[in-house]
C-alpha cells in the first residue's frame, strides 16, 4: 500500500507490491513518457516492469534487488539546474543498466564522461554507424542503419571504461558500453518503431547482458493482484464504479474473482453516454459477470452540475464530483463499503502528470484528477500499471466475451468532453445521434477492429448551410477516428470518401440541427485523441 498526491490528491491507492521470487526490471521516470513506452516494450519481450521515479534511493532499489534497470528518456537536458538526477550510488550495485537518450546522457555525465551543450541536436530519423563490436546491436543490424532520436545534448566523451560502440552525425557516442560494470547507454529510442532494431537491442540487454528469461505472462498479473487484493481488502466490502468501458470491466471481472460476493458494482448513468449504451451495458455485464449490479440513473445530477460550465477541465471536475457523490449516497445496505475500484490505466496517469507527479500535466482524467478530496472511499486501482492492450489480454485471460473486452475507449466524462461549450440535455440528444451513424457506418464497412476510437464532436460554433433551398443556421458535427496501439500516440484514421459521403449525408439528413460534417485529420500528438 501506498499514498500518492499525483494531481494534488490525497487517498490510498493499492499498488503492485515488490516481488523476490521473480525477475523485475525497474524503469527509471526522468519525466516525460518514455518511460510508459519503454515499460511496454519491455514486458512485450515477456519480462516484468515496474516505474519508479527518479527520486529512487540506492538502498531503495537494493531493497527491490532488480534483475535491471532502464533510464528512460526525459524532457529536459543534464545541464539545466533542477534536471532530474539518480543517486550515483545505484551504479555500484552491480545491477544492469542500459541509459536510453536522457538516460545515457546521465551515466555520462555522472560517471565522468562530457555532455555537449547546444549541439545540432537530431530529431526523427537519423543515420547511426557501427564503430566497433557491440554487446547490444544484434548481428544482423546493418554497419549503417536508421534510428529514432530525439536530443539537443549529446555526449561527445565517454567515461573512462567505456566502448563507443556507433555513431551518428548529430551524436558522436550514440552508443557507450561498458560490460564489466554492465553498464550501458544508447542515444537513439529503441523502444519506438521507427528504430526498426530497437527491440532487439532490447531484448539482447535484458536476456543476454542481464541474463533475464523471457517467461512473463499476463497470468502473473491475475495471480499477483488477486493476491494484493485479498490481503488489502480482507472482509470488507467494495464498490466498483462501472462506466461500461473496457477499463472498469475488466477492473471489476479482476476484483470479483478475488472477493466474488463483496463486491457490488454501481453503474451510474450520467446521461452522457452513448446511444442505447446503458441499457447494454447493464445487461451485458450482470449476464456475464453474475455478480450484483445497482444501477442510478442521475443524469438530472450532471446536467445541473454542468449548467453554464464551459472550460474543459471545470466540465471534468463536476463530473469526477458527482460521480463520487452518487457512489456514496447509493451503496444500498453497503453501510460498510470502504473502497472504491476504478480502472485507471497508465496513460491516464501520465497525462494527468506521471507517476510521481514530475511529468506535465496534458489534462486530468475523472479518476485521477477529477476526485474530491473528502471523499469518504479508498482508491483500488488494479490496472492503473497496465496499458490498454495488456488489459485487452487480460479482459481474455479473465473470460470476458469479445463484446466487453473489444468495446472502443470511452472516456469516464463521457460525452461531456465530446461538447464544446456547455452540456445541457438538447445538445447530447444531438450528438447521440450523429455519434451512432458514425460508429454504424464504420462497423458496416468492416472497419471497427482497425480503429482504435470513433465518434462524434458537437462544436461550440454554428455555420450557414442551404438545405430546401432555404439557408440554415445550424452547427457543425467533428468526426475523429484515429488508429492507436495504447493511445499514447495515435494516427488520424484513413476512412475510406466513401464511407464519410455516407456519414455527412446521413448525420445531415437525419439529426436535426446539423448542416455541415467536418473530418479531424490531427494525429496525436500535436492534438490529443479527445477534444477536451
Amino acid at each position: 500500500m501506498r499514498t500518492t498526491d499525483d494531481a494534488d490528491l490525497r487517498f490510498t491507492v493499492l499498488s503492485q507490491p515488490p516481488h523476490h521470487d521473480r525477475p523485475t526490471v525497474l524503469v527509471v521516470d526522468f519525466g516525460a513518457q518514455y518511460a510508459q513506452l519503454i515499460a511496454r516494450r519491455v514486458r512485450e519481450l515477456k519480462v516484468y516492469s515496474e516505474i519508479v521515479p527518479h527520486r529512487i534511493t540506492a538502498a531503495q532499489v537494493a531493497e527491490r534487488a532488480p534483475a535491471a534497470i532502464v533510464l528512460s528518456g526525459g524532457p529536459k537536458s543534464v545541464h539545466v539546474d533542477g534536471a532530474p538526477s539518480l543517486d550515483p550510488a545505484i551504479y555500484d550495485l552491480g545491477v544492469p543498466i542500459l541509459g536510453i537518450c536522457y538516460g545515457a546522457q546521465l551515466i555520462g555525465q555522472q560517471l565522468g564522461g562530457v555532455v555537449g551543450r547546444g549541439m545540432q541536436g537530431e530529431y526523427g530519423r537519423a543515420r547511426m554507424t557501427r564503430t566497433g563490436p557491440s554487446l547490444l546491436l544484434p548481428d544482423e543490424a546493418p554497419e549503417s542503419h536508421d534510428v529514432w532520436m530525439s536530443h539537443f545534448d549529446g555526449i561527445t566523451d565517454a567515461p573512462d571504461g567505456f566502448t563507443v560502440t556507433a555513431t551518428t552525425p548529430g551524436a558522436p557516442v550514440a552508443m557507450l558500453e561498458n560490460d564489466e560494470r554492465r553498464i550501458y547507454g544508447v542515444q537513439f529510442h529503441p523502444e519506438v518503431v521507427h528504430s526498426p532494431h530497437g527491440m532487439a537491442v532490447l531484448a539482447r540487454f535484458l536476456h543476454e547482458r542481464a541474463g533475464i528469461g523471457a517467461d512473463w505472462e499476463m497470468s502473473s498479473v491475475i495471480d499477483e493482484q488477486v493476491e494484493s487484493i485479498r490481503e488489502r481488502v480482507g472482509s470488507d466490502r467494495v464498490i466498483c464504479g462501472l462506466s461500461g468501458g473496457v477499463d472498469s470491466s475488466v477492473a471489476a471481472a479482476l476484483v470479483h474473482k478475488a472477493i466474488g460476493h463483496q463486491l457490488t458494482c454501481i453503474y451510474v448513468d450520467t446521461g452522457l453516454m452513448r446511444k442505447g449504451e446503458s441499457g447494454q451495458v447493464v445487461e451485458t455485464f450482470r449476464r456475464n459477470l453474475g455478480i450484483e449490479l445497482i444501477h442510478v440513473d442521475a443524469g438530472w445530477r450532471f446536467f445541473a452540475a454542468l449548467e453554464g460550465i464551459t472550460d474543459p477541465e471545470a466540465k471534468r471536475k463536476a463530473i469526477g464530483e458527482q460521480f463520487i457523490r452518487v457512489f456514496e449516497e447509493n451503496t444500498g445496505g453497503l453501510t460498510d463499503a470502504r473502497f472504491l475500484v476504478q480502472g485507471t490505466l497508465y496513460p491516464d496517469l501520465i497525462e494527468s502528470g506521471g507517476t510521481d507527479g514530475t511529468a506535465s500535466v496534458i489534462k486530468s482524467h475523472h479518476n485521477v484528477g477529477g476526485l474530491p478530496d473528502d471523499m469518504t472511499l479508498e482508491l483500488i486501482e488494479p490496472l492503473r500499471e497496465l496499458f490498454k492492450d495488456e488489459v485487452r489480454k487480460l479482459g481474455t485471460e479473465l473470460g470476458l466475451p469479445d463484446e466487453m473486452v473489444w468495446r472502443q475507449p470511452f472516456p469516464g466524462p463521457g460525452l461531456g468532453v465530446r461538447i464544446i461549450g456547455e452540456v445541457t440535455p438538447e445538445r447530447v440528444a444531438l450528438l447521440q445521434e450523429a455519434d451512432a451513424i458514425v460508429r454504424e457506418e464504420l462497423r458496416l464497412a468492416g472497419l471497427e477492429r482497425e480503429i482504435w476510437q470513433s465518434f462524434a464532436v458537437l462544436a461550440d460554433i454554428r455555420s450557414v448551410g442551404v438545405m430546401g433551398d432555404e439557408r440554415t443556421y445550424g452547427h457543425p458535427i467533428i468526426i475523429r477516428a484515429v488508429t492507436s496501439d495504447d493511445a499514447m500516440t495515435a494516427d488520424w484514421a484513413r476512412i475510406p470518401y466513401d464511407v464519410l459521403e455516407t456519414m455527412s449525408q446521413r448525420i445531415i439528413n437525419e439529426v436535426p440541427g446539423i448542416n455541415r460534417v467536418a473530418y479531424d485529420i490531427t494525429s496525436k500528438p500535436p492534438g490529443t485523441i479527445e477534444w477536451e
